[in-house]
């Protein structure tokens, strides 16, 4: 037959055995990531492998972009070494909840789903969709109403068309075009001068043809990139949200992105 323990008898029972009723409870101290990376003096970046000019391989084969020039700041700001974890936009946040890296730079952008299991840095890449135009042309348009009367080209099915689709001015025309591929082609043969497009292909046009590098006009939609970490690290946290002010004050950041997307940063970035 049983004996029934009262709870005065348990808590006794428990301290006469050594134990600690407020440590059973207590459990395991939680880590401190900071912590760990300035002890290993490494820290593990998760990067794109295949989105230029966010990340890609070199002629070299080596990784090259905004995301990787980011992450080497960084650790070069923590004084660590960098290991760079090539990712997918699919693989990116595992890789971070399971501790394969400590921090995801890979063109990130934040949303209400995410934020539900990692936590985001504040913004240090612009990612956005805006209307261009060929630089130095076309200055009196700077917002949507300024394009009545006007030809501007998107890709179909695309956020930028979809927006101008729905808010265009009725006597603006757009032309449309099957892919990025076509719109791309269509800006660098002078087929079009107003283009909407995402900030990355407006990067890649100015890329093959400086002569008609794109000049933001006006945005259409704005996502920034902000660097992902694991959930209740306030030490990495505050570090990185320090790093990241210190190049937007020296000028680093604005120097990556002419580097990478050939525009300067939209004001208030």
């Amino acid at each position: 037959m049983l004996k029934r323990v009262t709870k005065t008898g348990f808590a006794a029972l428990m301290l006469a055995s050594g134990i600690s009723l407020l440590g059973l409870s207590a459990g395991p101290a939680r880590a401190d990531a900071l912590a760990d990376i300035m002890k290993a003096k490494v820290i593990k970046i998760a990067v794109p492998q295949d989105f230029a000019p966010f990340g890609s391989a070199g002629l070299d084969l080596k990784p090259q972009g905004y995301d990787i020039d980011m992450a080497n700041l960084i650790g070069k700001a923590l004084g660590v070494k960098v290991e760079l974890i090539a990712v997918t936009s699919a693989n990116r946040i595992p890789y971070l909840q399971t501790h394969k890296a400590d921090l995801v730079i890979s063109s990130l952008g934040k949303n209400a789903e995410r934020a539900k299991v990692i936590d985001f840095s504040a913004a240090y890449a612009p990612f956005f969709s805006a209307v261009y135009s060929v630089k130095g042309k076309d200055a009196g348009i700077t917002k949507l109403a300024d394009l009545s009367g006007k030809t501007v080209g998107a890709a179909r099915g695309t956020i930028e068309e979809q927006a101008l689709s729905a808010t265009a001015p009725k006597d603006a025309t757009i032309k449309r075009f099957e892919d990025n591929s076509a719109t791309i082609a269509a800006f660098v043969s002078g087929q079009i001068d107003l283009v909407a497009t995402g900030n990355t292909v407006a990067a890649v046009i100015a890329k093959q043809n400086p002569a008609r590098t794109p000049e933001m006009k006006f945005l259409i939609k704005d996502s920034p990139c902000y660097v992902g970490m694991n959930k209740n690290e306030p030490a990495l946290m505050a570090k990185v949200n320090s790093i990241i002010a210190d190049a937007k004050k020296a000028g680093e950041i604005e120097k990556l992105s002419e580097k990478w997307l050939k525009q300067p940063l939209p004001p208030g970035f």
